[in-house]
């Protein structure tokens, strides 16, 4: 039975890769600053710790899942916060590289966190082999890669997973849908701005498929195969709804309100093709945005 070690694990993504890994046999360790809060939200076969020495020394590893990070999109970007995105990502990755290039038991496997804002925005499809268009979400998803890429030097094999916008009960569906639900959602800006999406079950789906798959390495890109123009998502979710979504917010209203966090997030956006994942022959339950709505709205 392997072993996997995850951060982030009471987030999002986090619960539901710990409820599948435990349905497949494998014993689950999360990594948490809480462990009375984390209790709360995870199964009870999860294994809970606070610190990484709380981890026996004859126990092994066998891989490793850093999903640890605080969110982007909670609000304006001030410097601190900015501070604080990095610490969460660069720092959790370079601790847990010391602590297990301190030890003997080496894990054979990294499936890290990294972000489609690796490529920075742009208005044509982009897949793995992109180089990134400079702004502080590439600068952010760049260190963090590196960082994650130090346990290369482990002879363990890394994967850089660029997420898209998860769909799911949670994150950013869930903030939508107060205002589609009164129709009053609808685009932003111009409308015209990329949005690169993945449905949660497929999104838990392409991790494990990334642990099981020895050939998958470095950046992938976890996003279903048909991107979206935020205008069409919102077309989509109003019928999903069955709502209209006709009411825009303006450009200049959203860098009112969330500033450069508005720009780069709600304003730009990308197109990323997930040809690492179609090359390797994972298949998405979930490739169309209206079949995955009308799956997670039902």
């Amino acid at each position: 039975m392997a072993t996997i070690l995850v951060t982030g694990g009471t987030g999002f993504i986090g619960r539901d890769l710990c409820q599948r890994a435990l349905g497949q046999g494998s014993q689950v360790i999360v990594l948490t600053r809480n462990s009375k809060a984390a209790a709360k939200k995870l199964p009870p076969a999860v294994q809970i710790i606070e610190r990484l020495s709380d981890l026996k020394p004859d126990l092994a590893i066998e891989t490793v899942v850093n999903l640890a990070g605080q969110p982007l999109a909670e609000g304006r970007w001030t410097e601190a916060r900015k501070q604080n995105f990095i610490y969460s990502r660069v720092g959790t990755t370079t601790d847990l590289y010391e602590f297990f290039s301190a030890r003997d038991l080496k894990p054979s496997v990294l499936i890290s966190g990294s972000a489609i804002g690796y490529y920075g925005p742009g208005d044509h499809s982009v897949d793995e082999s992109a180089t990134g268009t400079d702004c502080f979400s590439h600068r952010l998803c760049r260190a963090w890669e590196t960082s994650a890429a130090q346990f290369e030097q482990l002879d363990c094999r890394v994967c850089y997973l660029r997420t898209g916008i998860v769909l799911g009960d949670e994150g950013a569906l869930a903030k939508m849908l107060p205002a589609f639900k009164l129709a009053l959602g609808g685009p932003m800006g111009s409308g015209d701005q990329w949005m690169s999406w993945v449905h949660i079950e497929d999104m838990v789906s392409l991790i494990m498929h990334c642990i099981e798959v020895e050939t998958l390495r470095g950046a992938v890109n976890a996003t279903a195969p048909n991107p979206a123009t935020n205008r069409q998502f919102s077309k989509a979710l109003g019928a999903a709804l069955k709502r209209p979504a006709i009411f825009t917010m303006p450009a200049p209203v959203v860098k009112l309100l969330f500033g450069e966090m508005g720009e780069e997030l709600l304003l730009q956006g990308q197109s990323v093709a997930p040809k690492k994942l179609l090359d390797s022959g994972f298949e998405f339950q979930y490739p169309n945005l209206q079949r995955a709505l009308i799956h997670l709205l039902a």
